[in-house]
């Protein structure tokens, strides 16, 4: 509240307590907390659904050509590339699809961060070449984005939201 002093004429001096100013400042407080409410809301969501479809997609491309997929793997020195080939598919298929509905979002984006890191290191190491040194360090990026996910959780939007 603001205390203030208005001249009156011959009446002397009146005091009248001014709301508005108050009212406004509430009003603006009131409007950045819904506003900071609906990105706490939706963010992690919209971060699942902007991380996952490089996961999906990538796995989607495996398993239309599993044979060019086991043999780079081969090709890269790892050892049982068909392994590699059924680790790739279960984290990038169905861990962008746990991550798209938020179900075990912590656990899942935790072992796509690993997985993701593995890849990075095991494909993309050459550094000296340009566009595995681009491809390590978006590997990289996305280790970083997915430990957001580890950190602050799924968010209201999603199957862990509802088993709490």
């Amino acid at each position: 509240m603001i205390l203030q002093q208005r001249s009156m004429g011959e009446r002397g001096l009146r005091k009248e307590i001014v709301m508005s100013q108050t009212a406004t400042v509430s009003s603006k407080l009131s409007n950045t907390a819904s506003t900071v409410g609906a990105i706490q809301s939706f963010a992690p969501l919209a971060g699942r659904l902007l991380i996952a479809p490089l996961f999906l997609l990538s796995g989607i491309s495996k398993l239309s050509a599993p044979a060019a997929t086991i043999g780079m793997i081969a090709s890269s020195g790892l050892p049982l590339a068909p392994l590699g080939f059924a680790a790739a598919i279960l984290v990038e298929v169905i861990g962008s699809i746990a991550l798209i509905v938020g179900y075990r979002t912590r656990l899942v984006a935790a072992v796509m961060a690993l997985f993701t890191l593995a890849t990075a290191l095991a494909f993309h190491a050459n550094l000296a070449d340009q566009n595995q040194f681009f491809h390590f360090f978006k590997n990289i990026s996305i280790v970083g984005g997915l430990l957001q996910i580890v950190a602050f959780g799924a968010g209201r939007f999603s199957l862990d939201a509802r088993t709490h």
